[in-house]
């Protein structure tokens, strides 16, 4: 699971921008957001660069997420 849709809001930016930026569809960023579908590490690594953040500030700890919900 990211945190890609809590950092977006927090920054004010909107998925259109950050589709623009990354060079993806827009449904490609929106279902990172609204984690239908991970991103690649590589687009992880360039979005905390766009977004100006630390690549785990992205990314939640699976250590507490019910086996079920992985």
């Amino acid at each position: 699971m990211n945190r890609i849709k809590e950092i977006l809001e927090s920054k004010g930016i909107k998925q259109t921008w950050l589709s623009d930026k990354l060079d993806k569809s827009y449904n490609m960023i929106n279902s990172y957001v609204q984690n239908r579908r991970q991103p690649s590490i590589e687009d992880l690594y360039k979005i905390s660069e766009i977004l100006e953040v630390d690549v785990k500030d992205l990314l939640v700890s699976n250590k507490n997420i019910p086996k079920n919900e992985l």
